[in-house]
């Protein structure tokens, strides 16, 4: 509005910051190669930190780069949520609109909390993963960007900033991998006291080698001459130079202040305190302009022009000259990038704001809030909610601070701005009893609450009471991650219903301790639940009873699975469906599903875990949406069937990448590498259970990773490596809260370890320990394993004298358990065929009919390691007999398994079967010219009609799907034919299935040409 106006108070020559500028554009030549620039920029106030940022974004600007600033919002002392990044997310969908629209394409409801202008953001239930997931959303939205175009994204002022901005460029900090990017944010050192937020995260990001500090220094007294020059647009008398320099102590802000001073013949430049000088430049402005500057001072950073005239009540000719008189004093600046105004450097505003009278400052506040009130269009929406709460808290007007505060603190939860709703419900609290009864009586749950607990009554009809604000409370501090605030928000919650008839809202305060407790590692949580289900007990069906049930269900599934865990999950499954707690239900239907499978109700089971993942998907419910990509994978691993678990993960890799769904992506990696190991694809499972580890965000998927790496470490014959891996997954999981899933194979690793260093008696130790804890029905998954490599320990000791002593009680404690465990799925039974065939070694009592049903249990199954082992144990034990005929079926075995250990990577079975063949003195590799073997080799491997038609198709290329179009069977059926015919030929994979049809001549060229499409 006022135009070009000149500040002669800044020098046009941009003086010093030589080696800060060169560490600037190196990092964007860095990133114009594709390597993302991270880069925090600090100093005391007026040290210059502004224009360096802008004196490098001009220079990234003439080299083809978008810039996008956003600075920190302070309003009254509150930082706005996210403004900094809502501010350079709009900067930069106006240089790249196209662009931007691409990269947020099916994410718009979850990125409008950052950017409204998105769309409308998705309501509904709040977990701990939402935060996160917006958090890998917009990193994917500024990789996705930056991968055509060079971004610099410049953060300014970030010791303003609010907690969820904090936690966001953490997050960007430490993920940002791809991408033509810089993000750079600057802060003042000054400021920074032991206390401030900003520490810890300074803190941390100094552990970060990926980041790179630049702390600005004062000017030197050379620096200071030349910028006073700049400034005076003449040298300067070296006196006058001296004595700027002097009062200035290079600070670069005071310079110019200083040297506008003695230039206007201001002595007053030369006073103790340079604060007054700054009021002395105020003050010298027309009674008017210091009004105005008063007003900008204290409603903010950035104050709108429209606002500005509303508050400061002057007619519009009047305002105008006021502001053109702050502008050209160089006291107020226009605002980049908007129609408002505010201070030219926060030092002034600063000043002036300490300079208001305590009366002053609580008036400007009002006339602040009820400019807002009458018209709100006056502020952007996403501010308005927040900046109108800031106004009335601070005029000191409880009756309109409350609701005003609360309807800011239900903005911060639809932003996922957790802490900045903590903090607005701690200040709704501090009012509550300030507030008149009239006003919290209009007061309502609906409007003001997204979390209460339901009571039986009409929330839209039922006034808020305080134990609402303490349930937003203790939900926005656990998701926020200030648990202990949670905890202690719980507890008074709890003390205050001590005295009131409430056991709907008492149990839903008992799970959210149990979910902090868990959180906090004081426990397993088990106890909280507990006393909520006695609390609901006999209750009519409600969505706290339901979610208590579910609680419950869920956490004995992971725990203590069995006929009550069963129960509770069938009876959370009804309940939340009669009251229509949708996502309770479906999360219930998980539970339900997995102990249904565990308990044997394959099937049945099963199909209510595809159920609920078609719907969730379909529904786009993003937190079920992962779930039941980890959970339904893997049962389906846990059962056998890998391939299909393989595929789901796949897909759910897909589904939590594209909806930012950080933990369940760590944990599906995790799954995926469990599922590669089982069909003998070792290095992509490495590469799964890596990025599993880089992936997860808790410590349960990086334990997943380094339990898998240690299992193909110790296949693979690295013993130290596989130790190694294994005390960091130990140590992933801790020792609060004890887990099947986590201790099981965790023990198995422990056994295996210590056999192949030959402690035994630590092995043994160890399953005494597991033995002792027992098995509970739905932990045979993890217990097969186990005693296995309990029993194979045993029998490869054997011979070793030391091994005598204790051993017939150890194998009488594996085979008790043996009796008692199930073996429902073929994968299971087959384990137990394997233990029982182990004891039997162990006890020098092996034979090859014993091992030949091994055999026949694992060929069906995908599962070419567990098929190399014991075809290995069956040669070996043909040997032992020493016929003609077993030498012959030997041979084939120890190739077989020989030729799957070399592919593996599997040293130590290979070198065992290697030596074997040598004692034996049988040849592993077929000699050059093969004998005559049958009319059609494909019964020489032992294929039944069915199997030879589907390796044709296997061998011409063809899937699953186009197999089963081809000989009209199910694809499930075919993938049976497919694993079965893989172990048989002792591959682990279609392409050597291939192979080898193609090198025994099984098919004419002919019989491979692809027939029509299906």
């Amino acid at each position: 509005m006022l135009g070009p106006v000149e500040t002669r108070s800044v020098s046009p020559v941009f003086v010093g910051r030589a080696e800060e500028l060169g560490t600037l554009h190196d990092a964007l030549a860095r990133a114009r190669e594709g390597e993302p620039q991270a880069l925090l920029i600090g100093g005391e106030a007026g040290v210059g930190k502004t224009r360096l940022v802008e004196e490098f974004a001009a220079a990234a600007r003439r080299r083809g780069a978008v810039v996008a600033l956003g600075g920190c919002v302070e309003i009254g002392a509150d930082g706005l949520p996210f403004a900094p990044f809502s501010t350079a997310l709009r900067a930069l969908r106006r240089e790249l609109p196209g662009e931007l629209t691409a990269a947020a394409a099916g994410q718009e409801e979850e990125l409008a909390r950052l950017l409204p202008e998105l769309g409308e953001s998705r309501a509904g239930r709040h977990d701990e993963d939402g935060m996160a997931r917006l958090f890998e959303l917009t990193a994917r939205l500024l990789e996705r960007v930056a991968a055509e175009h060079t971004v610099v994204l410049a953060l300014e002022d970030l010791h303003w900033a609010d907690a969820s901005t904090r936690h966001l460029l953490s997050y960007l900090f430490r993920t940002l991998r791809t991408g033509r990017l810089v993000v750079l944010a600057t802060y003042r050192s000054d400021d920074i006291h032991r206390r401030h937020p900003l520490r810890p995260l300074l803190a941390e990001l100094d552990r970060l080698r990926t980041i790179r500090r630049l702390e600005l220094a004062r000017f030197s007294r050379d620096e200071v001459g030349r910028q006073v020059a700049g400034i005076l647009a003449q040298e300067p008398e070296p006196d006058r130079v001296d004595a700027i320099f002097e009062r200035s102590d290079g600070n670069a802000f005071f310079v110019e202040e200083l040297a506008v001073a003695a230039h206007g013949g201001c002595r007053t430049g030369l006073t103790d305190s340079l604060r007054d000088l700054l009021l002395v430049r105020v003050e010298g402005l027309p009674e008017a302009a210091q009004q105005v500057a008063r007003i900008v001072a204290e409603g903010g950073s950035t104050v709108e022009y429209r606002l500005l005239s509303a508050v400061a009540r002057l007619a519009e000719d009047d305002l105008i000259e006021a502001l053109r008189s702050a502008v050209n004093a160089s006291i107020l600046a226009p605002a980049p990038g908007g129609d408002g105004y505010r201070f030219r450097h926060s030092l002034v505003r600063e000043a002036v704001s300490d300079d208001l009278l305590p009366g002053e400052r609580s008036r400007l506040n009002r006339r602040y809030a009820e400019a807002l009130e009458t018209d709100p269009a006056l502020v952007p929406a996403d501010q308005r909610a927040t900046r109108l709460a800031s106004y009335w808290y601070h005029a000191h007007d409880a009756a309109k601070a409350l609701p005003a505060v609360l309807e800011a603190s239900v903005e911060a939860r639809r932003r996922h701005a957790y802490s900045e709703q903590l903090r607005l419900l701690e200040r709704a609290m501090e009012l509550w009893d300030a507030a008149p009864d009239a006003v919290r009586r209009t007061l309502r749950p609906v409007d003001h609450a997204e979390v209460y607990p339901p009571c039986g009554c009409d929330p839209a009809s039922t006034p808020l009471r305080y134990l609402d604000l303490l349930a937003e409370a203790a939900v926005a501090g656990r998701l926020c991650g200030e648990r202990e605030r949670a905890l202690k928000i719980t507890k008074r919650a709890l003390r205050l219903l001590d005295d009131e008839d409430d056991p709907l809202r008492t149990a839903w305060f008992w799970i959210q301790r149990s979910r902090l407790v868990q959180r906090l590692a004081r426990g397993d949580g088990w106890k909280e639940i507990a006393t909520a289900q006695d609390l609901v007990r006999g209750l009519p069906p409600s969505e706290v009873h339901a979610e208590v049930l579910a609680t419950a269900a869920h956490w004995s599934m992971l725990r203590e699975p069995g006929p009550e865990a069963l129960t509770a999950a069938e009876r959370a499954v009804e309940y939340a469906r009669m009251v229509g707690a949708d996502e309770i239900e479906s999360n219930a239907r998980l539970t339900l599903g997995g102990l249904m499978v565990e308990a044997g109700q394959i099937e049945a089971g099963l199909a209510h875990m595809y159920d609920v993942r078609d719907q969730v998907v379909a529904q786009g419910l993003a937190v079920v949406v992962g779930r039941s990509h980890v959970n339904l994978p893997s049962t389906l691993e846990g059962i056998g069937r890998s391939e299909e678990s393989v595929e789901i993960l796949r897909e759910g890799l897909r589904l939590t990448s594209r909806m930012g769904l950080t933990e369940s992506e760590g944990w599906a990696w995790g799954n995926l590498a469990e599922s590669l190991i089982s069909l003998g694809r070792w290095d992509e499972a490495a590469e799964a259970a890596v990025s599993a580890q880089r992936q997860g965000h808790t410590a349960a998927p990086y334990g997943a990773g380094a339990n898998s790496l240690a299992f193909l470490a110790l296949a693979r014959g690295q013993v130290p490596e596989a130790a190694r891996h294994l005390a960091e997954a130990r140590a992933s999981y801790g020792p609060h809260d004890p887990m099947p899933q986590h201790d099981l194979p965790i023990s198995c690793l422990t056994v295996a370890v210590a056999a192949a260093e030959g402690r035994l008696t630590d092995a043994r130790a160890e399953l005494a320990r597991a033995l002792e804890a027992g098995f509970p029905l739905g932990t045979q998954r993890y217990a097969w394993p186990l005693l296995l490599q309990a029993a194979t320990a045993e029998a490869d000791a054997r011979a070793l004298p030391a091994a005598r002593d204790g051993r017939e009680q150890v194998l009488d404690g594996i085979f008790g358990t043996v009796k008692r465990l199930t073996t429902h799925a073929p994968v299971w039974f087959a384990h137990e065929q394997w233990v029982r065939a182990e004891l039997h070694r162990a006890e020098g009592r092996s034979t090859p009919d014993t091992w030949s049903e091994v055999v026949a249990a694992f060929e069906s199954l995908a599962r070419p390691y567990d098929l190399a082992r014991v075809r290995y144990r069956l040669a070996e034990s043909l040997l032992t007999r020493g016929g003609e005929d077993e030498r012959e079926r030997a041979t084939e075995l120890l190739r077989l398994s020989h030729t799957v250990a070399r592919h593996l990577g599997a040293r130590p079975l290979a070198e065992a079967a290697t030596v074997l063949g040598r004692r034996a003195r049988l040849p592993l590799t077929p000699p050059a010219e093969p004998r005559p073997g049958p009319a059609d080799p494909a019964e020489a491997l032992g294929l039944t009609s069915r199997e030879r038609d589907v390796l044709r198709l296997v061998a011409a290329g063809h899937t699953n799907r186009r197999i089963a179009q081809e000989l009209f069977i199910s694809p499930k059926t075919a993938s049976v034919h497919v694993s079965n015919i893989l172990g048989k030929l002792g591959v682990s994979g279609r392409g050597e299935a291939a192979a080898v049809a193609h090198r025994l001549g099984l098919f004419p060229a002919e019989m491979l040409m692809p027939g029509p499409a299906g």
